[in-house]
C-alpha cells in the first residue's frame, strides 16, 4: 500500500515527505493507521548518526493509531483497537523471561537495525528498500508496521493523538520513578534536565507522593513546565553558584533520589554528588557512544548508589495502561507538555525541540 513518511535520507539533513510503499503484515504483524506519534531526542540523533542507525530509513519510536490489519497468528488485538506502539523484544531470552523486556538481549540489534530480524524491510521506495521497522514500527510515516509484541492495547477513551510518547519517552522517565527507584512517600527527588522526559518523572514524583521534588535546567520555559506538573522547587544552573549546594540546602543536606536525563558527565556528576548518603541515582540520558564519566569514589563508598534504567524498566502491556489510567483521572498531566505539529512540519517540529520551543512534538497525521 501506499503511506507518507518522513523520511531521513543522510546525516543530520532534514526529513523529506515522500510517498512510500508498505508491504502487507506477515503473520507476526500488525498494521496501524497511526495518528499520532512522539518525535523524541533518540530519533534526532539517530537521524545524526550518534548512533549508526542506517539510512535512509523511515524513523519514529512513539506511534499511536488504530490497527488496521493484523498478521494470521496474532491475537492479542484486532482491528479498530487502539493501541501505542513501544520497543520490541524478543520474549526468548534470559532478561525477557525475567520480565525485563528493557534489558533484552537483542535490543539494539531489534531496535536499531533498520530492518527485521531476518535483514528484510517493509518499506520501499520505486522498488528500491528504505531501512524501516525502527523500534520495530518507523511511525514517521501514515502506516506503520509493529509485532504483536509491541504494540499495546489502550482504553478507547483515553486521547489517542497523545499518547505516542507513552510508548518511550514518558514510560522512560515515569517507569524511572515508579518501577526503577520507587520512592516512599516523603522523600526528596532530584531531576536534571526536564524535556519530556524529566517531566513524566516529575509527574510520577508527585503520583508516587514525594514532597520535595526539585526540577533542574537552564530553560525558564522548562522550569515553569515542571512547576505546573509538580515540582516543588526549581533551580536554574546559570543562575546558582553551586547546584550541590544549593539542592542540599533544600534537602536538608542531601537528595533520597535523583535522575540524569541529560548525556552530560558534568551533570552526572552533580546528580550523584547531590544525594543523601544511600541516596540512588537513576541514569537515562542517552549520551554518545564512549561518552565516560568521573566519580569521587568515597562519594559512592558512602552507601550511594547509580544505576541505569532503560524505558524506564518498563513492561509495556503493563505499564502503558497504568499512565493511561492516570492520564484520563487528570493525575498525569501529559497534555501540559505536549504540543502538536503536522506530520509535513517534522523539520519545524524538530528544530522546536532541540531550541526548547516546544518539550514535547507529537506529530499528528490529520
Amino acid at each position: 500500500m501506499e503511506i507518507t513518511a518522513a523520511v531521513a535520507r543522510a546525516q543530520s539533513a532534514p526529513f523529506e515527505i515522500t510517498q512510500l510503499d508498505l508491504a502487507e503484515p506477515r503473520a507476526d504483524e500488525v498494521l496501524v493507521k497511526v495518528v499520532g506519534t512522539g518525535l523524541c531526542h533518540t530519533d534526532l540523533i539517530c537521524r545524526d548518526q550518534w548512533y549508526p542507525v542506517p539510512l535512509p530509513a523511515v524513523l519514529g519510536h512513539e506511534g499511536a493509531g488504530v490497527v488496521e490489519a493484523v498478521g494470521s497468528a496474532v491475537t492479542k488485538v484486532q482491528p479498530g483497537d487502539h493501541v501505542v506502539l513501544s520497543f520490541v523484544s524478543c520474549g526468548e531470552c534470559v532478561a525477557c523471561k525475567e520480565g525485563a523486556p528493557a534489558y533484552c538481549g537483542s535490543l539494539y540489534d531489534l531496535n536499531f537495525s533498520g530492518a527485521r530480524p531476518d535483514k528484510t524491510n517493509a518499506l520501499s521506495e520505486g522498488g528500491t528498500p528504505v531501512h524501516g521497522h525502527f523500534f520495530g514500527q518507523s511511525s514517521f510515516a501514515t502506516y506503520a508496521l509493529a509485532y504483536e509484541r509491541n504494540v499495546v492495547k489502550v482504553d478507547r477513551t483515553a486521547p489517542l493523538e497523545l499518547l505516542g510518547p507513552l510508548g518511550c519517552g514518558i514510560q522512560t522517565g515515569a517507569g524511572a520513578v515508579l518501577n526503577s527507584l520507587h520512592p516512599h512517600a516523603g522523600s526528596s527527588i532530584v531531576v536534571f534536565g526536564v524535556g519530556s522526559v524529566g517531566l513524566a518523572a516529575v509527574m510520577a514524583a508527585h503520583v508516587a507522593g514525594c514532597t520535595t521534588v526539585v526540577a533542574v535546567d537552564l530553560k525558564p520555559s522548562r522550569l515553569d513546565a515542571a512547576k505546573r506538573v509538580g515540582a516543588t522547587h526549581v533551580i536554574d544552573p546559570s543562575s546558582t553558584e553551586n547546584v550541590v549546594e544549593a539542592i542540599q540546602d533544600i534537602t536538608r543536606g542531601g537528595a533520597h533520589y535523583s535522575l540524569e536525563t541529560t548525556a552530560s558527565p558534568k551533570v552526572f556528576r552533580q546528580a550523584v554528588d547531590c544525594l543523601a548518603q544511600r541516596g540512588v541515582c537513576g541514569l537515562i540520558g542517552a549520551a554518545a557512544l564512549g561518552t565516560e564519566a568521573s566519580f569521587d569514589m568515597n562519594t559512592i563508598l558512602f552507601g550511594r548508589t547509580i544505576r541505569g534504567i532503560i524505558e524506564g524498566d518498563s513492561i509495556p502491556d503493563l505499564f502503558i495502561p497504568k499512565l493511561v489510567d492516570l492520564i484520563v483521572q487528570g493525575r498525569f498531566p501529559l497534555a501540559e507538555i505536549v504540543a502538536p505539529y503536522p506530520l509535513a512540519d517534522i523539520n519545524t517540529a524538530a528544530d522546536h525541540s532541540l531550541d526548547g520551543t516546544a518539550i514535547k512534538p507529537v506529530l499528528v497525521m490529520g
